[in-house]
């Protein structure tokens, strides 16, 4: 019997248990055994067989280290790409003669190899779910390689914008009433405001002025992809300690006036840069529309994880031409424990909101984006930058980040998709009129390039 029968022999004894189930990981194999077996998955004919495979596969992989994965990925890199000679062939056709049978050719010949071997991996039972636990694994190996390794990165990431689209996500309510494997599920996956306990999940899930929504995916049904956490409230919130105070007053639904957005945490490191979060966000907020009519308004309660760094880092020369009550608030934010000083509070709020407004307005990345990831990502769906709110957020993780600044991004319903073809098109910065005032009069700088 051959080596890699012997392996598959091995390997399918042991069965398809996905990373998510929380079992045993099973012996450990090298990588060539392993690629063998992909090699001889991608030529198989067998649909059955190809399962069977699929499955060895998977369970080889996972038992791999880092250094495995590692090698795994150099691997897919140098024996699963395209035929350079081929490649070359193919494309002097098409351009000699530009056929659909030449076209077809060159595309078939194009197609790297290993997209057609994560296709046969997604057969074997829980194979979703475990591409985006390889995923996860592949991102650190190819980030520092990325010249070499980023082709199989990509490659996967153009499987799953496929095999994650918006036509395959269900949209499902998180009550206190959900299955607890799925709110264990919430409390390890909240990546803004943490939850400490169960307790503390039952006051964002349990009021009557409290909702939850998660996008799953069929192949992934127990596993949530990204959830929101919206606060219905009868005014936009200052911060986030009026919206998690658990003494605060409730209200029912049908009194609400506000839906907050206060929570979006994607749930896995592998869909990174897989987004489904802007579908989430507007329909969440329209099925809250269609169900309670009262609700008017719709606004996050944002972080702002950039804006510390980037005030750290503004250079010595620009530092000098900004407006006195901005350089006092430098000065302040330098000082430890500043924000349990009421005369330092009052005293930074004018400079701090300008500089602010600087940097959602004025700073850009070098491809013309904002320099803020939040902001970028809720500007791209169409909504306007409304409101700045000075110590919003005093907890540690707030003032690290942002010296307790936060944002409100308002989702206004007909005009979403104008907005966004406006960014998108001429990435035009929607603001209200209280965030722009917030710019110093004289000041014409712009900060793009600025870190």
């Amino acid at each position: 019997m051959s080596r890699v029968s012997l392996l598959s022999d091995l390997l399918s004894s042991i069965g398809a248990r996905s990373w998510f189930s929380g079992d045993e990981a099973p012996p450990s194999v090298e990588v060539p055994e392993i690629a063998a077996l992909c090699h001889r998955l991608v030529s198989s004919r067998g649909e059955a067989t190809g399962v069977r495979m699929a499955a060895d596969i998977i369970n080889g992989v996972r038992a791999l280290s880092d250094k495995g994965i590692k090698r795994f990925c150099h691997m897919l890199a140098e024996e699963f790409s395209p035929d350079p000679a081929d490649l070359a062939e193919a494309a002097s056709a098409y351009a000699a003669d530009p056929s659909l049978i030449n076209l077809s050719r060159l595309q078939e010949i194009a197609e790297p190899p290993r997209q057609e071997l994560f296709r046969r991996l997604n057969l074997a039972p829980g194979g979703t779910a475990e591409l985006v636990k390889l995923r996860e694994r592949f991102l650190p190996v190819v980030r520092a390689d990325p010249e070499r390794l980023g082709p199989v990165d990509s490659d996967l990431k153009h499987l799953f914008q496929s095999w994650f689209n918006r036509g395959f996500l269900m949209l499902r309510p998180i009550d206190w009433n959900t299955p607890a494997s799925i709110l264990e599920k919430i409390i390890q996956y909240e990546a803004v405001h943490a939850i400490g306990n169960w307790d503390e999940l039952r006051q964002r899930l349990a009021p009557t002025d409290r909702r939850c929504f998660a996008f799953f995916h069929p192949s992934i049904p127990d596993d949530p992809l990204i959830f929101v956490e919206v606060a219905l409230t009868d005014e936009i919130p200052t911060s986030i300690a009026s919206v998690l105070d658990p003494e605060r007053p409730t209200i029912t639904a049908e009194a609400a006036q506000t839906a907050v957005f206060y929570s979006i945490s994607n749930c896995h490191k592998g869909l990174a840069s897989v987004s489904f979060g802007s579908f989430l966000i507007k329909q969440v907020a329209e099925d809250l529309k269609e169900h309670f009519p009262n609700l008017k308004t719709f606004v996050t309660l944002s972080p702002v994880p950039g804006f510390a760094a980037w005030v750290e880092a503004l250079p010595k020369d620009f530092r000098e031409r900004l407006a006195p009550a901005e350089k006092r608030a430098i000065e302040i934010v330098g000082v430890r424990d500043w924000q349990a000083d009421p005369s330092a509070v009052d005293e930074i709020r004018a400079g701090i909101l300008s500089l602010a407004a600087r940097y959602f307005l004025r700073a850009k990345r070098g491809d013309g984006q904002p320099q803020d990831p939040v902001a970028r990502f809720h500007l791209g769906n169409g909504a306007m930058l409304n409101r700045i709110m000075h110590l919003g957020d005093p907890s540690a993780r707030g003032l690290k980040q942002a010296h307790g600044l936060m944002v409100n991004y308002l989702y206004d319903l007909p005009r979403v998709e104008q907005r966004h073809e406006a960014y998108a098109a001429d990435g035009e910065v929607a603001a209200s009129r209280a965030v722009t005032s917030l710019l110093p009069g004289r000041s014409g700088h712009t900060l793009k390039d600025v870190a």
